[in-house]
């Protein structure tokens, strides 16, 4: 546990992390949802994409991660990525002792609730999808709903190589969407937090009458409701020059800010680069 007063607790930072850029749709909800916090995000690009990568390699890289967040007195975690909350997440609970959350159940919690004919599209990095972490969620909420997924590998790298309007994007969207569309869902889950930076390409392919559901704006919804519940609520805002977002990075700090800067309006002047691996071991308790 923090070993701070509550006062201290409260002003402690949130710590989010990703495998990559995709989580900064994440953090942007959180600053917009409760700006009185401070955050440390962590985007693991020397080892982008975890989509591809077996059970054990993203929990171990979700562990260092974790270990770096602790080491910075963070007061809880937010899983920022759909890979990582899948297959990390429950071996992760388990070992720390402040709050910690992912990205999938709020998505798929406002899904199973707005669906009208019950048919629920899925998209997401194949290790997501493998997992059947989203049909298990949405089932547990809503039985009788169809529950449709797709792997769509290609999407975080295009993204990560900031072609979010791009006529190479717009031609992948469309044939990775061909069939869902075929099965006539209402309601689609952008499965991975990459998936919101190309949402307009996404929402016209799909047509307006499929719902796009957003985890990154749920989890945000879900970070603040946690933290009022376990009184962590920051009610002050920082002062100015208190240092109240803090970005690092595995790799390629300079074109990770410009591109966070190009998604987050609140002038990102540095990202520090830190080896995940120097923080190998079990988290702390």
């Amino acid at each position: 546990m923090l070993d701070f007063d509550q006062n201290d607790k409260k002003e402690a930072p949130i710590g989010v992390f990703d495998s990559g850029v995709g989580g900064l749709t994440v953090m942007r909800e959180i600053m917009r949802q409760i700006p009185n916090e401070k955050l440390i995000y962590f985007g693991d690009t020397a080892r982008v994409p975890y989509g591809g990568k077996s059970k054990e390699t993203v929990t171990r890289y979700s562990r260092q991660i974790v270990h770096f967040l602790q080491e910075n007195h963070v007061k809880a975690i937010v899983v920022a990525c759909n890979t990582a909350s899948a297959y990390a997440l429950e071996t992760l609970e388990k070992e720390i002792q402040i709050p910690i959350i992912g990205v999938v159940k709020p998505g798929a919690k406002v899904a199973a609730e707005t669906t009208k004919n019950g048919k629920i599209g899925v998209i997401g990095t194949e290790g997501t999808v493998l997992s059947n972490i989203y049909p298990t969620y949405i089932r547990d909420i809503k039985q009788q709903v169809q529950v449709l997924q797709k792997a769509c590998p290609l999407f975080v790298p295009l993204v990560e190589e900031g072609l979010l309007e791009d006529p190479v994007t717009d031609e992948i969207a469309k044939r990775y969407l061909a069939e869902l569309i075929d099965l006539d869902i209402d309601t689609l889950i952008l499965g991975c937090t990459h998936y919101p930076l190309i949402r307009d390409t996404i929402g016209r392919i799909m047509g307006s009458q499929v719902n796009l559901v957003n985890p990154a704006y749920e989890t945000a919804r879900e970070l603040k409701e946690l933290l009022e519940r376990e009184a962590l609520l920051n009610s002050r805002h920082p002062e100015l020059g208190s240092n109240q977002y803090q970005f690092f990075v595995s790799d390629g700090a300079e074109k990770f800010k410009n591109f966070a800067n190009s998604i987050i309006k609140y002038g990102i002047l540095s990202a520090k680069i830190v080896s995940a691996e120097d923080y190998e071991g079990t988290s702390k308790r």
